[in-house]
């Protein structure tokens, strides 16, 4: 006689709710660090000069040309332990998501940055701004309205490539799911589960994005 799938899930539902933390917490800090790093990469990128603006071209085709779970793995086992001397999923997580998320951020701000008319530049210019303040204040101000929306989109994939730090032990909602299907050799109750919860988490969040792209073209 089977075990009721409605047991199962009421018994391990602590870890998923735990899970559901812990996925929402990797991809709000991959959002976070990434889009401090980012905007250092974004102007770094951006530097007129070709030989110091290398580095930063080479960490975006880095990033965005080699798959995330080949980039969790290289952080996991290499570089955390290398700088820690020991691994730890929740850390190489968060290290890792953020390294990747920056990369993609950058070429988003980048974008946003060079969609504003050169005309708001050269009238901060004759305002007696330098490029700096120009960036800052004028600039600046106007892409970031301009990239929130694909700043959520980001957020919601973050939330579906979460998943992939399972395979570090980090405990977030896959790695539940699969402790659920080893302990009791089932397949379709804890996917099932959380696809359940990782659906109700992206149109939530695809909810949120989509009101603030219609207050955004409001303005």
């Amino acid at each position: 006689m089977g075990v009721n799938p409605l047991e199962l899930i009421k018994e391990y539902l602590p870890f998923f709710a735990s899970g559901t933390l812990f996925t929402i917490l990797f991809s709000f800090a991959g959002i976070v660090f990434g889009t401090i790093l980012g905007l250092f990469v974004c102007f770094g990128k951006m530097i007129d000069n070709k030989a110091l603006a290398a580095p930063f071209v080479c960490y975006i085709t880095f990033f965005r040309g080699t798959p995330l779970f080949v980039q969790i793995l290289i952080i996991h086992f290499g570089v955390v332990p290398a700088i820690f001397h020991q691994s730890n999923g929740i850390l190489s997580g968060i290290i890792a998501l953020s390294l990747n998320e920056a990369a993609y951020i950058a070429e988003v701000f980048r974008a946003g940055i060079q969609s504003i008319d050169e005309g708001q530049t050269e009238a901060a210019r004759s305002l007696g701004m330098d490029k700096r303040q120009a960036m800052r204040y004028i600039i600046l101000p106007q892409a970031v309205r301009r990239v929130l929306p694909p700043m959520g989109n980001e957020f919601i994939s973050l939330i579906k490539d979460s998943s992939l730090l399972a395979a570090i032990a980090a405990p977030e909602l896959t790695y539940w799911a699969q402790a659920m299907g080893a302990q009791y050799a089932i397949v379709w109750t804890p996917y099932l589960t959380i696809s359940v919860i990782y659906l109700i988490l992206t149109l939530g969040m695809s909810f949120i994005v989509n009101r603030l792209e219609r207050r955004m073209a409001t303005k």
